[in-house]
């Protein structure tokens, strides 16, 4: 199922070579801009029209009453209950730690600037309930929010004609228990346009106020969404399908690398697995492996499309120098590293949204309950860009408070930069208020 590629004394860039899939967002935004002006225009019915039209049930309310809610969490399985609770425990300890501190700079006498960190007023957080029901992204968007202490948060998640129009009472749990009462009942790009231009009932109540910012991951209509409204919301990013990339030497274990492989292609057809490789003899009993697990799993045909697309796949390069470079080109969502001295290779990383170091750091432990965030930058931009994480919902906000003492040492200086800039008024206006 996975194709295989030996670069070992072939004249050809590895870089060249790297499986990727081809996310084709700009067409997508085409393809939402319509739906997005119905909402704008249409409202709560809009809402209720294009879940109808594309989740094949209309919800019987866009917001999910309060009683759904609280229902939802007392029907909540035990065992899956005391799992959510322990991974809401230990991301509220490491999304806390994210928190930065604000500064006071002193420059001299009536001199000084504060860093002051402002949490976002309101944010709209989308989780997606397609393929599967992921109440871990409820948890990976609320907990970070309510760290950096974001007053107004609201959930979406798509309608489930199976739970009779609202999302699945897995996530409405996962809501409950976090403490988050308003919830909607809309997925897709509907979700992301009701959260930016907020919707009103046919008698002009507003349902949903508009938010500042939109995070959470979604499928390419989501992601075309949010650049369409670029500028009318915030977003944390554009997320294409999950992907996986594995870091390996001759000290691997071939099970537990193909294991892992395969966790991430039952995501989705187009989820990405690749294998970076020293060894030849690995790679050879990791597709062994493949071909003994994937017979039988829950998602076989999912895990075999995925798996033999053109985004998966096995490189085989001469030396971890260079397994390295690829490692750091491919810019994995999530990067496993399964080599001897892996703290030390994984030092070595700079492109990779996580990183999970050492057999024993599967990246379904990523997934759930580390205390990491799985919101993560996909397609290589893990290059440029962080996952999810508690600054994501804060603003970097600075006060300028001069005196006239420390606005008087300046005055020169400022007159000066401003003729040069050809902006004299910008100087006067400092001189005024020395003449």
């Amino acid at each position: 199922m996975l194709s295989l590629t030996d670069l070992r004394g072939q004249d050809v860039d590895p870089l060249s070579v790297l499986p990727r899939a081809e996310l084709d967002v700009s067409s997508a935004v085409e393809t939402v801009r319509p739906i997005l002006d119905q909402v704008r225009d249409g409202g709560v019915q809009a809402v209720l029209d294009l879940g109808e039209r594309f989740d094949g049930v209309r919800p019987p309310s866009l917001r999910v009453p309060a009683e759904a809610l609280e229902r939802a969490l007392e029907q909540l399985d035990p065992t899956v209950r005391a799992a959510l609770e322990e991974s809401i425990s230990r991301a509220r300890r490491v999304h806390s730690a994210q928190m930065p501190e604000d500064s006071t700079v002193e420059l001299g006498e009536g001199a000084v600037v504060v860093n002051r960190w402002v949490p976002v007023n309101r944010v709209g957080l989308y989780v997606p309930g397609g393929r599967a029901v992921y109440p871990s992204s409820v948890v990976m968007n609320v907990v970070p929010a309510q760290a950096a202490g974001v007053a107004s948060l609201a959930v979406a998640s798509p309608p489930q004609a199976e739970h009779g129009g609202l999302p699945h009472p897995v996530i409405l749990a996962a809501c409950a228990l976090l403490g988050v009462d308003e919830v909607y009942a809309a997925g897709g790009a509907q979700a992301v346009a009701m959260f930016a231009y907020g919707v009103r009932d046919d008698d002009g109540t507003q349902v949903c106020a508009p938010v500042d910012l939109v995070t959470g991951p979604g499928n390419v209509y989501v992601a075309a969404a949010k650049r369409a409204l670029l500028g009318t919301i915030g977003i944390d990013a554009e997320a294409g399908p999950t992907e996986i990339a594995v870091l390996a030497d001759a000290t691997a274990d071939a099970a537990w690398v193909a294991a892992d492989l395969i966790s991430q292609a039952e995501h989705d057809p187009l989820a990405a697995s690749v294998l970076i490789t020293t060894s030849p003899e690995l790679a050879a009993d990791v597709v062994r492996q493949i071909e003994q697990q994937v017979p039988g799993a829950a998602q076989e045909e999912r895990i075999r499309q995925a798996l033999g697309g053109e985004q998966s796949g096995i490189l085989v390069v001469s030396d971890l120098d260079t397994a390295i470079t690829v490692a750091d080109a491919y810019a994995a969502e999530h990067l496993e590293v399964h080599t001897e001295n892996a703290a030390e290779v994984a030092d070595r990383i700079s492109n990779a949204g996580a990183v999970f170091v050492g057999g024993h750091s599967p990246v379904p432990l990523g997934d759930y309950s580390s205390g990491s965030n799985h919101v993560l930058p996909t397609g290589g931009s893990a290059r440029f860009s962080s996952g999810l994480n508690t600054v994501t919902f804060l603003r970097l906000q600075q006060q300028i408070r001069y005196a006239e003492t420390g606005l008087k040492e300046l005055a020169d200086n400022i007159s000066a930069l401003a003729h040069s800039e050809g902006l004299p008024a910008h100087g006067a206006a400092v001189r005024l208020r020395f003449s």
